[in-house]
């Protein structure tokens, strides 16, 4: 079915005929942000922006002019913002910003001509400078960090901006012509995101599809040799009373490196890693029966991340890249394994072809029975039609010095799964859809270990309909992937419209209806779902949605929902309740906003009561100070046990320049019964080079007694050879 969508949707490309020349620069250009060299002159101009939100139908009431140009080194980017107002709304000085609370301007680059995958470039009337990665089209990963460079002017009814992104820095086809691009501006004053190419409403602004053909006079110059260094040293001391063992002192070093094969294909190695900079995780309540997901974060594993992590569905990835560096004890606790080395080869060959090797080799523990465990993924995807992708995937866990004699190790000699998976989108995107097939293989287990989904959504101005379904057998095992529940079949249906009143006050309203499924692999209901809300965004950016959800479960095993080892409910029980929730976020351009959410109802045998949200204070752009929380309030019959329990998450973050930031992270988390606490002090001292100083506590609530502590500093600078 999808093939024939394929076939029907390859001539249905309905993007605007739009095309601007790039031309090399004549004379020296100069970073400043006025945009006075004689190539800004003689360059093309693109104009006339349209609102993608809250109206398709519209120009922009605050207009915005782009230009191009490129030397032997960058290609340059100008614009000119026109602004009724030089109040600007910046949330932060911090790099990598949250787009939807900031006045900004991004550019999309798809240097390779595929509708598919390019970079995000973007700034702030600050200066401020934000890039990242896009995939599937639209998608948009923040993670990934690069050298390129930004200076904005600001005047009274505009900001000019002067972007210069290295050649070495993009990938893209030697040779080629032709690359696409849209830009994308977000006028928080007016309540609009603008975009250079007509995006229609219902989409992302980010969505390369509709974009416009940026012609090269002459080809992009060849990048020659691209090699990045970029070294570190680290130093911490680490004491751990729960264990009641010394201090730790220690001291490591280890470098990544970035190497250009070709000007689309990289090599990235890391050689002793070290993590000990990234943000800890925002925790969560899990009143769920599953594992819960939590994001990668480390940089080895973001760049070109979609090739290797977006195989399957999300409760279906044969590959996560969060199970590298962690691994479970003889006791079945998680414990940290450093990781020795990784290479990884990720990129472009020819015009269809995308590749990606990964590598990565982690040390072992004898006194926990960990043994060295070397990693494997390997994809090849190959375009389809114009925007459509046939991915093949392998990947493999195998123990090193592995003993079928050995009784203390845990673990087994190897675990691996392969598949195919084909991602479809019309060259509109109305029509989307996935289907995809996995078999995992083990030792003593190769029968009934297949995975399989497939998947299509619809979407229109005023409709949106999807459709998914998934099957994980019962001796599925992807040891390196994120699968929380197997011997399944689970699906859904959802309808969810668009209706924009003809009013002032009101944007939209948006209401849907979804219905989930799960039965095990013979057929026997397990559990469903129906949920119906209702959503109404206002004009002065606030929103408030209403929800009614049906939930039917029968426990494939034994479990309490107070969490609080009390008396479990009986596995094959069938319980059926009804909740009630309303949520309202505020206006985000003021000083003071908030967001809430409430629902009460059932809650298996019994009542959960549940309010949840978080008030920030914008002290514009210097300081935002957070504070999130989450309570629930569980009401079991006798004999169960009630149960109620806080999350408070209070958090500080100062930006006192564009290069010294400060956050202190504070988690009191009741059903953990832990308390942490998170403190990072970052100099960018360089272009993507650093001094990190990390303070981390864990306590125990009752008593603040101390679980354990630690405080690390590490150096980085980001070498060209």
């Amino acid at each position: 079915m999808l093939f024939t969508f394929s076939n029907i949707a390859y001539a249905q490309n309905n993007r605007e005929n739009t095309t601007i020349t790039i031309k090399k620069a004549i004379g020296k250009m100069t970073l400043d942000g006025n945009l006075d060299e004689q190539a800004w002159s003689e360059a093309e101009t693109g104009s006339n922006f349209f609102q993608t939100f809250p109206t398709d139908t519209l120009a922009a009431t605050s207009q915005t002019e782009i230009r191009f140009t490129f030397d032997d080194e960058f290609i340059y980017v100008g614009a000119v913002c026109y602004d009724n107002n030089d109040q600007h709304i910046v949330a932060s000085l911090k790099r990598d910003f949250e787009f939807i609370t900031t006045e900004a301007l991004h550019v999309y680059f798809d240097t390779y001509n595929d509708l598919t995958t390019g970079f995000v470039f973007g700034t702030s009337p600050y200066g401020v400078q934000a890039e990242g990665v896009l995939s599937e089209r639209d998608r948009v990963s923040r993670d990934w960090d690069n050298k390129w460079f930004v200076k904005v002017k600001n005047y009274k009814d505009k900001w000019t901006v002067e972007m210069a992104i290295p050649f070495k820095t993009l990938r893209y086809k030697e040779g080629g012509k032709v690359w696409n691009v849209n830009f994308i501006r977000n006028d928080l004053k007016n309540n609009e995101r603008t975009t250079w190419l007509r995006v229609p409403q219902q989409f992302r602004g980010s969505n390369i599809l509709y974009s416009a053909k940026m012609i090269w006079e002459t080809p992009p110059p060849k990048q020659g040799a691209n090699i990045s260094l970029i070294p570190y040293v680290s130093s911490g001391i680490l004491k751990n009373q729960e264990e009641g063992t010394a201090v730790n002192y220690n001291l490591n070093a280890g470098f990544d490196a970035k190497i250009g094969i070709t000007s689309a294909l990289n090599l990235d190695l890391t050689v002793n890693p070290d993590f000990s900079q990234v943000e800890v995780d925002e925790q969560v309540t899990n009143l769920n029966r599953f594992e819960i997901f939590f994001p990668e974060r480390r940089q080895f594993f973001l760049e070109n991340s979609d090739l290797f992590a977006n195989g399957g569905f999300p409760f279906t990835r044969p590959f996560f890249s969060r199970r590298i560096g962690i691994a479970r004890d003889t006791a079945g606790n998680n414990v940290q394994i450093p990781i020795l080395y990784g290479a990884k080869i990720s990129g472009k060959v020819g015009k269809d072809w995308r590749i990606g090797l990964l590598n990565v080799l982690t040390d072992k523990n004898k006194k926990l029975g960990i043994l060295g465990q070397n990693y494997t993924v390997a994809t090849v995807q190959k375009r389809l039609f114009s925007t459509s992708n046939l991915q093949a995937f392998f990947v493999n866990k195998s123990a090193l010095k592995y003993s079928e004699n050995d009784t203390v190790s845990v673990g087994s000699e190897f675990n691996r799964v392969l598949g195919l998976e084909y991602n479809f989108s019309s060259n509109s995107n109305k029509w989307i859809g996935e289907i995809y097939y996995y078999k995992s293989l083990d030792p003593d287990n190769s029968d009934r270990s297949t995975s399989s989904g497939a998947f299509l959504g619809y979407n229109s101005k005023h409709l949106g309909v999807r459709f998914g379904q998934t099957f994980a057998d019962e001796n599925f095992n992807a040891e390196v992937g994120f699968v929380p529940r197997t011997n399944r079949l689970g699906g859904f249906f959802r309808v969810e419209g668009a209706i924009f009143p003809k009013t002032e006050a009101i944007i939209g309203i948006r209401p849907g209806v979804t219905y989930r499924y799960t039965y095990d692999r013979d057929f026997t209901f397990l559990d469903n779902s129906l949920n119906f809300e209702i959503e109404t965004k206002f004009q002065n950016t606030s929103e408030l949605e209403v929800s009614v959800g049906k939930n039917i479960v029968t426990l494939t095993g034994s479990f309490d929902p107070s969490r609080s080892d009390g008396l479990e409910l009986a596995e094959d029980t069938r319980h059926e309740w009804t909740s009630f929730a309303v949520g309202y976020v505020s206006n985000l351009r003021k000083k003071i906003g908030f967001g809430i959410e409430s629902s009460y109802g059932g809650f298996f045998n019994g009542k959960r009561f549940n309010i949840e949200g978080g008030i920030i204070y914008r002290h514009q752009p210097y300081a935002n100070i957070a504070i999130q929380f989450d309570y629930n309030e569980i009401d079991l019959p006798e004999p169960y046990n009630d149960n109620s329990f806080w999350l408070i998450g209070p958090k500080i973050d100062l930006t006192f320049t564009d290069k010294l930031f400060f956050t202190t992270f504070i988690q009191y988390n009741e059903q953990a019964d832990n308390l942490n606490i998170n403190a990072r002090f970052q100099w960018r001292f360089k272009p993507v080079s650093d001094l990190f100083v990390v303070y981390t506590d864990n306590y125990v609530p009752n008593g603040l007694n101390v679980k354990n502590r630690a405080l690390v500093m590490k150096w980085s600078y980001w070498f060209n050879i």
